[in-house]
């Protein structure tokens, strides 16, 4: 398989998706103390792979979602929309960083929701 030269710049372009992460399979065997932080660090894993990006912050709304309902009782699925920015520290390693914030879900349930590219309102 021959990749383009195409490639490397959809990653360097900012945009925002929204994406169903499916936790119950990526943290079956584990033990139950340790779910939510396996949770949190599977959602990181995630949008690292999804955005490209090694800078990943996680919005503190999601992060009191996924603990919602205790260490043990992870969500099954949750809706994620994940945000690939530029950084404005000149100090940064990176020129561009992932926002991953809770996304709301529709009435009709989870299923049958794929990917979503989201414009940005400005």
């Amino acid at each position: 398989m021959v990749v383009k030269g195409g490639s490397k710049a959809r990653k360097e372009d900012v945009v925002t998706r929204e994406y169903t992460v499916n936790l119950h399979k990526r943290l079956h065997g584990c033990t139950f103390k340790k779910k939510a932080p396996k949770a949190i660090k599977e959602i990181r894993k995630f949008a690292q792979k999804a955005m490209g990006t090694t800078d990943v912050r996680v919005d503190v709304k999601l992060n009191k979602q996924i603990w919602s309902r205790g260490i043990r009782s992870v969500p099954r699925r949750i809706r994620v929309r994940i945000a690939r920015k530029r950084n404005d520290d000149e100090d940064a390693k990176e020129e561009l960083y992932s926002l991953v914030t809770v996304a709301e879900i529709p009435d009709g349930g989870l299923k049958g929701l794929g990917t979503q590219v989201i414009d940005d309102e400005v």
